[in-house]
């Protein structure tokens, strides 16, 4: 018998419980589908109204990957079987992740998020969605959507906005891959701790007597978090993001996309991760690079809410949409790199064609009662 897609287990502490949630598909690096997105949503809401539950924790399973994203290619296939929509599957997934997303950053206990390894688009949602983010010197953080004409989804619209100058535009554009240090420097991460503290750090949380109280039970995990965080400094990776912050801010300093695409892919550097991040780009869509860059203009004041409710509507009209698809096969399915976008330059879309996925495609939006 498989085992099961995610696991829960509940963990007594000198009082209290822990409930420690495993992603539990290792094969492929965590990937979430809908059942496992239904089983965090149920397990969540359970766990929230339950006395003896103090703290949730969440990691996944292996040490490669905490979550490599959503199961794109059952998202292709959902797209490919009705072109032009409604996409049943694609869109019952987006709208009941961003749901869960939504659970994740408004839970009132503490939920404490062990990002170890790749950590990329749905995985992300999940770990920036916790009260305490941790990762480690394996973290690997990106969400490369532009490769596959989608958009950084689950939250990007909110987390992205938040970060420090234009880096969050920048790494929307391009999918740049992340470290532990960056995370850290653009808000998506509290601490950092070396992986080889884990099971002294979860000993920890167990040997805790928790309270009835989250904010004490906030304030407590805190406290046994900081000195595993404080042992682990030395060994923390120099990130790309601070040193490159002036440059990003440059780069992004357009009169327009157009221009700023145009500045991104113009560079001539020798610096490995800012020539790896202007090849994404040139690569990427077109179509999709300016879906990305005004879907985080119009919602850089959104609150939570409006940023989950805006992005069910451009989700649903890109899974809907022939580009999707064909940057899903070129990547993931024939694998052979060589999207036929639908336009070769930014330039060649019109308002109105971009226009279009910024118009409801229901007459009520599915997470209008967030």
């Amino acid at each position: 018998m498989a085992e099961a897609a995610v696991l829960f287990e509940e963990i007594p502490a000198v009082s209290g419980k822990i409930g420690r949630i495993t992603l539990n598909v290792p094969g492929t690096l965590n990937s979430l589908t809908l059942e496992m997105v239904d089983l965090l949503q149920a397990r969540l809401d359970q766990w929230r109204d339950d006395g003896d539950i103090a703290v949730v924790y969440v990691q996944g399973s292996g040490e490669k990957a905490f979550c490599a994203g959503g199961d794109v290619q059952a998202l292709h296939e959902s797209a490919v079987a009705t072109p032009g929509g409604p996409c049943d599957y694609a869109e019952a997934f987006f709208t009941r992740e961003y749901r869960m997303n939504y659970t994740l950053h408004t839970y009132p206990k503490p939920i404490i998020c062990w990002g170890h390894g790749i950590v990329m688009g749905g995985g992300l949602g999940v770990m920036a969605g916790c009260s305490h983010r941790l990762v480690t010197e394996k973290t690997r953080i990106a969400m490369p959507e532009v490769t596959i004409a989608l958009f950084p989804d689950v939250g990007g619209s909110w987390f992205l906005n938040h970060m420090p100058g234009r880096s969050g535009q920048f790494l929307a554009l391009t999918g740049a891959s992340i470290n532990g240090a960056d995370a850290i420097y653009t808000g998506l991460a509290d601490r950092f701790i070396a992986s080889e503290h884990k099971a002294a750090l979860f000993e920890q949380l167990v040997g805790q007597a928790w309270s009835d109280s989250a904010r004490k039970n906030h304030a407590q995990v805190r406290h046994t978090l900081r000195p595993f965080a404080d042992a682990s400094v030395s060994q923390c990776p120099g990130g790309q993001v601070e040193p490159h912050l002036g440059t990003l801010n440059t780069l992004c300093d357009g009169d327009d996309i157009h221009e700023i695409i145009d500045n991104i892919v113009a560079q001539v550097t020798q610096d490995p991760w800012l020539s790896k991040a202007r090849d994404s780009l040139a690569h990427g869509s077109p179509l999709a690079a300016l879906w990305i860059h005004r879907q985080l203009q119009e919602t850089r004041y959104a609150s939570l809410r409006e940023v989950f409710q805006s992005e069910i509507q451009l989700a649903t009209n890109i899974i809907r949409h022939p580009e999707f698809a064909e940057g899903v096969r070129a990547l993931l399915i024939d694998k052979d790199r060589n999207p036929k976008w639908q336009y070769q330059r930014s330039r060649d879309v019109s308002d109105e064609q971009l226009d279009a996925f910024f118009s409801a495609p229901w007459d009520q939006n599915p997470l209008a009662d967030l």
